[in-house]
């Protein structure tokens, strides 16, 4: 019998990007990408474990937007047309390759995996992987959770309860509509608590979620055992809180002594998008000739200030195993040593972006398939676990109130409140207030100035994203970032005017229901105030 538990929690999640308006989109490739290099490997894994009776569990969280965007069927054909691209695209490279066989074995390797890709996203899962990760969910080895209805950043939304409530059930319900079920989990965007959430997550169905490791550690009542067992947020509202734990964490993320950071595994940032000429690569890049990422990569990381040299699958295959073997015995020695003092099994919680494993880490799947098959069979001290298992057979843990805390840098709320976006919040506000006002005022108000209220909701959740603040503070796509924010809160002003003159133009309000499409259910009176 195990000693202790390992719950791997990987959040997969995107922001809504979808632009029926144009052709080709940019930012729609952060989902294709997502699909082909983590998403689908880390199905066609959990195929490969089950095919061989390898017992696992694992946690993902799947937010709202990814759902819709998985689900929706324009990305869903502009995911297919990319991605026989990307075949074309291999295979020349595999004929102009041909006379150098290390960049050419890469180049048959992405051909393969393209087909692959293909394979499963068309011909098992009929275009949407909202099937694949259901699939294992009834399976019993994957537990799926939910994440707030756009990613909204709750501690910088806790003077609007309505708000708050209008995010989670927003995710409830999306949550039920793709897998069957509603969730029993949740992954606080950006792991953003404050106290007094609890009771918003109890009254929605919620019975666990996750916080950084000081948010347990500066609890109310000091926390017996750490990260390494669950809290109880408060006795009135009885949801369980899981948190970090460094040392695990550390051996991923760490950019110092991370493994993604191997010599042996491929270089992210060396692209053939950049480095080929113009008139050759031109078709497979952005039409007005923007240089992007292509996804086929030939060299490996190599190290630092030196030149980079080929990428070899096998060998970093080979540093995926012994990396995970040396995770699963750094996880060993860890529970062994903290059941010397607890008088229950140890917990060590993982959390990572899913993302991470294949798209920023290329053998990131891998190493998560060696994980667990090594787990599975060369160890009896450490049985993977889901959180809500761990739950069923230790229902009793310790009272305490976990700290105000998020996992962005510095550990609070300035990733997303600073002199980069702070401008963002008298908007949201304002318009979360007037949302509440106007599902009160017009709480029976049924055919066009119903679907009016409702594409405001949705204009509402999509302005509330954390991910506009986050571009924002990191300074990457800044200018769609803003533009999106503006274009969300605009279009809400332009409906509560409009509601509230008894002025709507029903074309006008055709046009932004078919753009901003998401929650294709939402009644906009999860925002009043009365039932």
């Amino acid at each position: 019998m195990a000693k202790g538990y390992l719950a791997l929690v990987l959040h997969a999640h995107l922001p809504y990007v979808r632009h029926p308006e144009h052709e080709n989109f940019l930012e729609e490739d952060w989902l294709f990408e997502a699909i082909t290099e983590t998403y689908i490997p880390l199905l066609d894994i959990f195929e490969g474990l089950v095919n061989d009776n390898v017992p696992f569990q694992i946690t993902m969280s799947l937010t709202p937007p990814l759902m819709n965007m998985l689900a929706n069927e324009l990305l869903q054909y502009r995911y297919v047309r990319h991605l026989e691209q990307l075949i074309r695209l291999a295979e020349m490279e595999c004929d102009r390759t041909k006379h150098e066989p290390h960049f050419n074995r890469s180049a048959q390797m992405y051909l393969s995996k393209f087909h692959r890709a293909r394979e499963i996203f068309v011909d098992r899962y009929q275009c949407n992987l909202n099937k694949g990760f259901r699939r294992f969910l009834e399976h019993g080895c994957l537990e799926v959770i939910t994440c707030g209805g756009t990613h909204g950043f709750f501690p910088l939304m806790e003077e609007f309860p309505k708000a708050i409530d209008a995010q989670l059930k927003a995710a409830v319900n999306t949550h039920e509509k793709h897998l069957g079920r509603k969730p029993t989990g949740i992954w606080l965007a950006e792991c953003g608590y404050f106290p007094g959430l609890e009771t918003h997550l109890h009254n929605n169905g919620i019975r666990y979620f996750f916080v950084d490791t000081h948010g347990i550690l500066h609890a109310d009542k000091r926390p017996k055992y750490g990260v390494y067992a669950p809290l109880i947020a408060s006795r009135e509202h009885p949801v369980a809180v899981f948190g970090r734990d460094i040392e695990s964490s550390k051996s991923v993320w760490s950019a110092e002594e991370g493994y993604p950071g191997d010599a042996r595994y491929r270089e992210f940032y060396r692209d053939i998008g950049f480095d080929l000429p113009l008139d050759y690569i031109g078709p497979f890049i952005h039409e007005n000739g923007l240089r992007i990422n292509t996804g086929i990569k030939y060299h490996k990381i190599t190290g630092r200030n030196v030149e980079k040299q080929p990428y070899n699958y096998d060998e970093a295959m080979q540093a995926a195993a012994t990396h995970a073997g040396n995770f699963m015995f750094n996880r060993e020695k860890q529970v062994e040593h903290l059941t010397s003092f607890m008088d229950r099994p140890p917990i060590i919680v993982s959390p990572y972006d899913a993302e991470l494993f294949g798209h920023w880490w290329y053998e990131g799947p891998y190493f998560i398939n060696y994980l667990i098959r090594k787990i599975a069979f060369d160890q009896s001290t450490v049985e993977m676990i889901t959180p809500k298992e761990y739950l069923r057979r230790h229902p009793v843990n310790q009272i305490s109130m976990p700290s105000f805390s998020s996992w962005g840098h510095k550990g609070y709320c300035e990733v997303w409140c600073d002199g980069t976006n702070d401008w963002i919040y008298r908007h949201l506000h304002k318009a979360a207030e007037r949302m509440t006002e106007l599902a009160d005022t017009y709480f029976s108000e049924t055919g066009l100035y119903a679907r009016a209220l409702n594409q405001a909701a949705r204009e509402l959740l999509l302005a509330q994203s954390s991910d506009w603040a986050f571009i924002m503070k990191m300074g990457t796509t800044v200018e769609y970032a803003v533009r999106r924010t503006k274009l969300h809160i605009n279009r809400f002003t332009d409906l509560y005017y409009a509601i509230k003159n008894r002025d709507l133009n029903e074309g006008w309000l055709q046009k932004i229901e078919s753009r901003d499409d998401i929650f294709s259910e939402i009644d906009y009176r999860i925002y009043a105030t009365r039932q």
